[in-house]
């Protein structure tokens, strides 16, 4: 069974008081069933080529007493719930001493919430010390999740990353450090036709420095009105075909030998879904994206692919 679609749509109510969400909500595909608080509205970077996320808002920050009327509606409606997801893009972005009272809220209105997670971006790491995430840490934030998109840091330029791999890696490893879980997200295709075994192959060591507890790999699906789509159409990128795409993720995970975790490439995105155990399920892997290739085994037919 493939994993629950990334993009979900709430919208505020104009009537009865209920949870607000305001625009476009994106979670994780693994936080399908969780409780959704938006703290903040939007990606305070909002500049990457290929992404579509957030362009009904622009970035900002949620008054605290709204958050803390989204919590009042879900102790009172969604009791049953064990874990919180707390949008949009940047939460992490916040000061500590709001994210540790956003926490102190969780635990004293929804004390049956065992998992709180939240995106996090490189950069919002790096402006957080290694104290700073342990107390976070041990005021119930046990998640986050991060896009390293692309080990390359030719395809991060020319997607307007906004970080470099080694910044991106290094906050990686910090939030690993402070005992957060780990869950990253890389782009196959990102490279295009060009840079396609660069970027897989340096994208599978980093992925193995950067030791997350997870690592999702979706597969580029273009969205229109971005600068990526942009690109394509006008014949500057692109883009591999499902072949492609299945060599380079091939690559990739042959790259990836030193790396210990749960490997997915389950997302609707993708050409030929798998779920794995790292290093045990490698090999196994590796011959069932072999066959695929080879087309001795059938893909997940486009119309069923999606975001």
């Amino acid at each position: 069974m493939r994993d629950a679609p990334a993009i979900v749509f709430r919208h505020g109510s104009g009537h009865t008081r209920s949870m607000e969400h305001q625009g476009t909500v994106i979670r994780p595909p693994s936080e399908g069933d969780s409780i959704l608080i938006q703290a903040t509205l939007g990606c305070s970077h909002g500049k990457c080529a290929f992404c579509g996320a957030y362009r009904d808002k622009p970035f900002s920050v949620r008054p605290f007493e709204a958050v803390l009327d989204d919590l009042r509606w879900a102790s009172r409606n969604m009791s049953r719930h064990k874990r919180l997801f707390f949008c949009d893009g940047d939460v992490l972005a916040l000061p500590k001493h709001r994210l540790m009272e956003l926490l102190g809220a969780v635990s004293e209105l929804l004390p049956q919430v065992r998992r709180v997670a939240m995106y996090a971006s490189a950069r919002n790491l790096r402006g957080k010390s290694s104290q700073d995430l342990q107390e976070l840490r041990e005021a119930g934030l046990r998640m986050v999740y991060m896009g390293l998109e692309s080990g390359c840091d030719a395809v991060l330029e020319r997607m307007n990353k906004g970080s470099t791999v080694a910044e991106i890696v290094a906050s990686g490893q910090k939030a690993v450090d402070a005992g957060l879980k780990l869950n990253v997200t890389v782009l196959n295709g990102l490279g295009g036709t060009d840079m396609w075994e660069r970027h897989a192959r340096e994208t599978g060591r980093a992925l193995c420095d950067m030791r997350p507890h997870q690592a999702a790999a979706l597969t580029l699906m273009p969205i229109p009105g971005t600068p990526l789509d942009d690109d394509i159409r006008a014949g500057r990128f692109r883009k591999p075909d499902a072949q492609g795409m299945l060599r380079e993720l091939h690559a990739m995970v042959e790259e990836m030998d030193g790396f210990r975790g749960l490997l997915l490439a389950n997302h609707a995105s993708n050409h030929a879904p798998f779920r794995a155990r790292m290093p045990s399920d490698r090999q196994r892997v590796l011959a069932s994206l072999a066959r695929a290739i080879e087309g001795l085994d059938p893909l997940r037919p486009e119309w069923a692919r999606g975001l």
